[in-house]
């Protein structure tokens, strides 16, 4: 691992490619050190060269399959052990459009584990940490799917979760120095699609954006201090509206009596 730096250390998961590498690159433009995470050696290698060569600070790769519970808590010991890290990105993630009766059950909990668990608990080792020394901050990438089921409930289903999580993780660290950021992608074009088994071309090109200007209008938001961050929505008072919406009906689905709908 690497030493403090000016700006300490960042955690990016899922980095040897597409929007991890492109969180990779601003960063140790930014001044972090970096930690990258990924499956793919070679490619995290690769990477950490190019960016060494072209930035100051230190790179150091962690090789580990997030589906594997003991790359896991290997990761989640380094980054524990590490008192330099001051920035979580957990971008990590798994995709398929697979409806639940013909998905398949092993790759639908590879998805959930690197989707949900993973993220949950590399969030839990550093959170401790950064409420102590009051600075850090976590930024999980979810999906604008988390929205929308039509294109399967297992990959949308993990990314609810993943902005539930954050945004309830929001109101925990209130009042502290410590920022959290969830982050909804819309169609981005990263190998993403075709490791899910999906052709990205086939989507308008009016709605597929670049990574670079997907992780750029993101770390903008996080300089905001946003705690949901939507690169593509044009219009912020639509989310305020939306969440507005939701709140005001969730205080509707409390009573002693059930509605009288229900009566027999």
């Amino acid at each position: 691992m690497s030493g403090q730096s000016n700006k300490g250390t960042a955690v990016i998961t899922g980095a040897s490619s597409g929007i991890g590498a492109v969180y990779a690159d601003r960063l140790a433009g930014q001044g972090y050190d970096l930690v990258l995470v990924a499956r793919r050696a070679d490619r995290l290698e690769e990477l950490a060269g190019k960016l060494r060569q072209t930035y100051s600070g230190n790179v150091s790769v962690i090789s580990a399959d997030l589906a594997d519970d003991d790359d896991v808590r290997r990761v989640e010991q380094a980054v524990t052990a590490d008192d330099s890290v001051t920035l979580l990105v957990n971008n990590a993630g798994l995709g398929g459009q697979s409806v639940v009766a013909t998905a398949d059950a092993d790759a639908a909990e590879r998805m959930i584990k690197v989707n949900v668990i993973a993220l949950t608990r590399l969030t839990r080792a550093v959170l401790p940490g950064f409420l102590a020394r009051n600075r850090g901050a976590v930024v999980n990438i979810a999906s604008v799917l988390a929205y929308e089921t039509s294109f399967g409930g297992i990959y949308s289903g993990t990314k609810a979760y993943v902005v539930n999580f954050t945004e309830a993780l929001h109101r925990e660290v209130d009042g502290t120095e410590v920022q959290v950021q969830v982050v909804l992608p819309g169609a981005t074009r990263t190998d993403f699609w075709e490791l899910a088994g999906s052709d990205i071309d086939q989507l308008p090109k009016e709605i597929v954006m670049s990574a670079d200007d997907m992780v750029d209008a993101a770390l903008v938001g996080l300089a905001r201090g946003e705690a949901v961050t939507v690169p593509a929505l044009a219009e912020p008072a639509k989310l305020d509206i939306f969440l507005g919406a939701r709140q005001a009906f969730y205080g509707s689905l409390h009573a002693d009596k059930p509605a009288a709908r229900y009566a027999a």
